[in-house]
């Protein structure tokens, strides 16, 4: 079969900067990574009770601040998707709380009704929804700092996104399902059976031509956005894949697992494009949103000091072998 002339070219690419970094960042495991729109600044959050920022300058990442307050694990985090300085924290202390890295002081804390574990700004940026342990999904007003919504799931909710049309609503469940609703209606329009276990993460890719899932049964399935059918699947992992990102022209597709190499295929052929070498489970990606740059961060130990001590560290693939 002919590779394609991206995947030679990335390749290459790749092969010139194959370097992986890795940055200090909290004092406990990294939960989730998320770049800013402009893709000046990655926020991490931690089972420490905290989220850091960090400034990308040339080819390495400099701490901003670390922000505090919450009063549990920070397990997911996401920025405003077009103003650069506003990201949103969700914690398993019953709050979601908004930061602005120009005064480094939290906004708003918005207290919620049970231990938050997904979040998701819409396209908008009118509203934020975070879902919690008891599959409720709470839509919040990102200006008034009010619940305009609850709803309350008769299955697991694991993942929660809107279409980038900002007219659909989608959930991944325990039951290999996506379930789509209409916004801001919610009213339920399909349900997909897309995978025989359980369905853990979903992403729009930036053009708004295909989503992906990951599943427990170690596929990622691509499907069309407007025809909702699945095109084709990825099956490079051997574990549950966590955590999924498309690159920012959404050719390429990162999945990650509990295998020990983060998986980054082309999207149109489903080839792969280069295999990122970990040394030890990945509970989060991200492609930066202007270069092919990917931040990740993994379950590990701090062999330097202390092995049985978590890292905390963030770490940066795609970087110049000479850097």
């Amino acid at each position: 079969m002919a590779v394609s002339p991206y995947v030679q070219a990335m390749q290459e690419l790749f092969r010139a900067n194959t370097r992986s970094r890795e940055f200090p960042a909290h004092g406990a495991k990294v939960h989730s990574v998320a770049w800013s729109c402009c893709g000046r600044r990655l926020a991490s959050g931690s089972f420490d009770k905290t989220a850091s920022v960090f400034l990308l300058e040339k080819d390495r990442l400099v701490k901003e601040n670390n922000y505090r307050g919450h009063g549990d694990s920070v397990d997911q985090l996401c920025w405003h998707p077009s103003n650069p300085d506003l990201f949103v924290t969700a914690s398993g202390d019953k709050t979601i709380r908004i930061w602005d890295v120009r005064t480094t002081k939290c906004i708003a804390t918005v207290n919620t009704k049970g231990e938050n574990i997904n979040i998701c700004w819409s396209p908008d940026g009118q509203t934020i929804a975070v879902g919690n342990k008891d599959d409720v999904v709470t839509f919040i007003d990102a200006k008034t700092h009010r619940s305009k919504a609850e709803e309350q799931f008769k299955f697991e909710v694991n993942e929660i996104s809107w279409n980038n049309d900002n007219n659909m609503f989608f959930l991944t469940n325990g039951n290999g399902c996506i379930n789509i609703l209409s916004y801001p209606e919610l009213k339920p329009i399909q349900s997909i059976n897309a995978h025989p276990s359980n369905c853990i993460c979903i992403k729009f890719d930036p053009m708004g031509k295909y989503f992906a899932t990951g599943s427990a049964d170690a596929l990622v399935s691509l499907w069309d956005v407007d025809e909702l059918v699945c095109v084709r699947c990825f099956s490079r992992l051997d574990w549950p894949v966590r955590t999924l990102s498309f690159s920012h022209d959404g050719k390429m597709l990162a999945s990650a697992s509990e295998d020990h190499f983060i998986d980054i295929a082309e999207v149109e052929t489903g080839e792969k494009l280069w295999e990122v070498q970990c040394e030890s489970p990945t509970f989060t990606v991200a492609w930066h949103p202007k270069r092919p740059l990917l931040a990740f961060a993994c379950d590990d130990k701090d062999s330097k000091y202390d092995s049985s001590r978590e890292a905390g560290t963030v770490k940066l693939f795609g970087l110049p072998n000479d850097s």
